[in-house]
């Protein structure tokens, strides 16, 4: 029997997840695409993970806590805000590595490639995942989120493509 999980939990688990994936991805895909100097790449998704855990954890904190103010009176609220920012926050930050790893793994323009390929197994296995943990069918679960991280991450290359440098 699987235990009860806390729906706010699981949700700031899952977004700060999945947005890092695809949010990371696209900032290494697109700059690669636009520019050949691997150490602005690097300088860039690290950036990117860092500045967007702390934003995402922050913007978890202030909208679980805008929430309980709002039923301040009424005990409807079962999270605690600074449980889901943490969650938010490690979720993107570990997610966000993901996409990184494979630039000092592999030499450019390989490294954006094993990027993509990381962060789309990535995303299938957080879409099976959470398919498995709410009891929907875990494989569908999975394509799912990765044809939407899939599309997302096209964009970053398509504006890192439009606006190459040279």
């Amino acid at each position: 029997m699987m235990r009860k999980i806390n729906k706010e939990y699981f949700r700031s688990a899952l977004f700060g997840f999945e947005d890092a994936l695809v949010s990371t991805t696209g900032v290494v895909v697109g700059i690669s695409a636009g520019t050949s100097n691997v150490s602005f790449v690097v300088l860039a998704a690290i950036v990117t993970v860092i500045v967007e855990a702390f934003s995402m954890g922050a913007g978890e904190f202030m909208t679980e806590k805008s929430l309980q103010e709002l039923d301040r009176f009424r005990k409807f609220r079962t999270s605690k805000p600074s449980v889901g920012a943490v969650l938010m926050f490690f979720s993107y930050f570990s997610a966000g590595l993901i996409p990184i790893v494979p630039i000092f793994l592999f030499r450019y323009p390989y490294s954006a490639a094993a990027s993509t390929v990381f962060a789309f197994i990535g995303l299938y296995l957080l879409g099976y995942v959470k398919g498995k943990v709410i009891g929907i069918p875990a494989v569908r679960s999975g394509f799912g989120i990765l044809l939407v991280g899939g599309i997302a991450t096209l964009a970053g290359l398509i504006v890192g493509l439009t606006l190459k440098t040279y």
